[in-house]
């Protein structure tokens, strides 16, 4: 886990100057090691041409394989001149390591860095399908003199990319695009709108016109024509359509082998590695597999002392006993939680509402002397663990009828219906019912966090954004194809590519790197999420199953009973209380940077957040945090706001 960055620029005076001030800013992606290189550069083609400008490489590098100086980053291919930054991990190396030294290339290094550049120079743009990873990566080919960026097929490791009067710019975070002091930091309504829809910006936008993210499971070559542009991106993986049928039992061979697999492979580490433990059946299955390829099995679980939270310290020490692992849990309390919050936000690398469960356990799991962990993240969206699953089904059925209603008599009929509803739900039946019916669009809609009529209230139309009616990017939903009688697999890809993409990825990138702490997610294993995704779905969930029926019957044999059979609990904080009872003089301080912001209609976000305070206790805490977290983002960039970088 590592943070990468890169200038392509017209001027050179300006690339190496900006570049380094990208490294400054992610000190904590990489506190190990860091490293510059630059290249010469040409416009767009397949064949070297006059130099057009020059490329500076940077990197900063958090060394979890081959801890030797053999890592270094950039890294420099002896015979080609190509050049490779590396942020993440590519568990198939060995594997490919193999591949490549049967053609007859030596590999001299342990890691998975040097397979991936020798990769490159052997096959080109064709080795990222042979990648089993977590990865974004800059790669110079020295021939062309171009640059391709590529980024993994789930879009575990972020790429942000942001054009620029007289350069090209990319990196891990957003905040090292600000800091190369040669983009600008004005906000774009849509990206705003995108996170106010949803409590996190959907890629590929940013809150930010002139930075948006390279989209998951694609690359792009650029060229000194990319400058001042974005680059035309290519996807090299979508996601799979559902198989045909297949006998249950083989589907829980399958995918015991594959989670298996997956497991062992992201067990690989040179530094001491970690499981985060709750007490639900994803992070023990987990644990409980990594026994066989690490001994012993670090497992850690944290709780709190706040009245109206709930944790699972209790189930994750009884899961810990079970399995044998050499547990540590900590029990935190209001004091300590509180002092976190502060620091939470100002590590936010863009403002959501998600993360501080995260932030927190990070950091408890790093002072333990951990610098890698293993995630339960992913099993909810591939085998069908949340309520949305049967709650889109339920919805589809009953919305197939009004198809063909006009969706503005269906908002009418509904506002009747839904009238004696509390604000909150009235507000989110009405937009279910005079929305789309598709699958996909319903399972958005049961994400949603503001309303359309909240959204008007601050001035926000998605059709004048050039959103869909869901404010999402036209993009977002690009490699979705789920057949609308599927609605299991149209729910699979909705929480995969929009939730979990959007939000739980990116908060565990930037939450645990905010502690130097590499955050694994074992589900999300390429092959294991293939398979998983184009099982059909009467086999990951018969009629009258159980949620993850099918990872209840692959880990069966596993896991002691007692597992599955408790109630899920989850790890919640009282946030609502804390914001508008300790917590209040810093929230309405963020309240307050907002509100200067020109995007909305004068007094309309003090207007709102007087509204949930008046009424706080029937407003679910996630929408007065939707401002906080924004105010908070809004004034933490303008504090860190580097000057324009000019010629010399």
């Amino acid at each position: 886990m590592c943070g990468i960055a890169g200038v392509i620029g017209a001027d050179k005076r300006l690339v190496e100057p900006a570049v380094r001030a990208m490294m400054r800013s992610m000190v904590h992606r990489g506190p190990d090691d860091e490293g510059y290189e630059e290249f010469p550069i040409v416009a767009g083609g397949h064949g070297a041409g006059p130099t057009a400008g020059t490329v500076g490489l940077g990197f900063r590098r958090l060394a979890i394989l081959d801890l030797s100086p053999a890592g270094h980053q950039p890294m420099v291919h002896p015979e080609s001149g190509d050049c490779l930054v590396f942020n993440g991990e590519i568990y198939n190396f060995r594997w490919l390591r193999a591949k490549l030294e049967s053609i007859g290339v030596e590999v001299r290094s342990s890691g998975d860095t040097e397979v991936l550049l020798h990769a490159l120079v052997a096959w080109g743009e064709k080795a990222i399908d042979e990648l089993d990873g977590m990865f974004a990566f800059a790669f110079y080919h020295a021939r062309s003199r171009r640059v391709l960026l590529a980024r993994d097929p789930f879009g575990i490791k972020p790429l942000y990319v942001a054009r620029a009067h007289n350069a090209f710019v990319f990196a891990s975070e957003v905040r090292a695009i600000i800091a190369s002091g040669l983009v600008p930091d004005d906000l774009d309504p849509a990206g705003i709108a995108s996170f106010l829809a949803y409590g996190a910006p959907q890629d590929p936008l940013t809150v930010h016109r002139a930075i948006q993210s390279l989209p998951a499971g694609a690359c792009a070559w650029i060229g000194s024509d990319a400058v001042g542009c974005q680059p035309v991106s290519r996807r090299f993986w979508r996601f799979p359509d559902a198989g045909g049928p297949i006998e249950e039992a083989r589907a829980v061979r399958t995918i015991q082998r594959q989670l298996n697999a997956s497991v062992r492979d992201q067990c690989t580490a040179d530094v001491p590695l970690g499981v985060f433990l709750s007490g639900g059946i994803d992070s023990a299955a987990i644990a409980a597999l990594a026994r066989a390829h690490r001994s012993p099995v670090h497992t850690f679980s944290v709780g709190f002392e706040a009245a109206g939270g709930c944790d699972e310290l209790a189930d994750a020490a009884a899961t810990a006993r079970a399995l044998g692992t050499r547990h540590q849990q900590t029990v935190l309390d209001d004091d300590w939680i509180l002092l976190q919050w502060h620091e939470w936000l100002r590590s936010a690398d863009r403002p959501s509402i998600d993360g501080l469960n995260t932030y927190v356990v990070s950091g408890v799991v790093k002072q333990g002397g951990i610098t890698a962990a293993l995630s339960g993240l992913g099993a909810d969206e591939l085998f069908g663990g949340y309520p949305s699953f049967a709650g889109v089904a339920r919805a589809a059925r009953w919305l197939r009828p009004l198809a063909l209603v006009p969706a503005r008599l269906r908002r009418a009929v509904a506002s009747v219906m839904f009238a004696k509803l509390p604000e909150g739900k009235r507000a989110k039946a009405i937009d279910l019912v005079s929305g789309g019916g598709r699958p996909l669009e319903i399972a958005s809609q049961f994400r949603r966090l503001t309303s359309d009529a909240g959204m008007r209230q601050l001035g926000l139309d998605a059709t004048n954004l050039g959103l869909t009616r869901q404010f999402l990017p036209p993009a977002a939903l690009e490699q979705c194809g789920a057949s609308d009688r599927d609605v299991f697999h149209a729910v699979s890809q909705a929480e995969c590519l929009l939730y979990m993409g959007n939000t739980l990825l990116r908060d565990s990138d930037t939450n645990g790197m905010a502690h130097s702490l590499e955050i694994r997610v074992p589900f999300l294993g390429r092959w294991l999420a293939e398979g998983v995704a184009a099982l059909p779905s009467v086999v990951k969930q018969p009629r009258g199953s159980s949620p993850k029926h099918l990872l209840r019957r692959a880990m069966g044999s596993v896991l002691p009973y007692d597992t599955f059979a408790r109630p899920k609990r989850g790890f919640s904080l009282p946030l609502g209380e804390w914001m508008f009872g300790p917590l209040r003089d810093q929230c309405e301080a963020a309240v307050g940077t907002l509100a200067d912001c020109p995007i909305f209609p004068a007094g309309s976000i003090g207007r709102l957040w007087a509204g949930y305070a008046a009424r706080r206790h029937g407003v679910h805490w996630s929408r007065p945090l939707s401002l906080v977290a924004l105010g908070s983002y809004l004034a933490t960039v303008k504090s860190r706001r580097p000057a324009p970088l000019t010629a010399l």
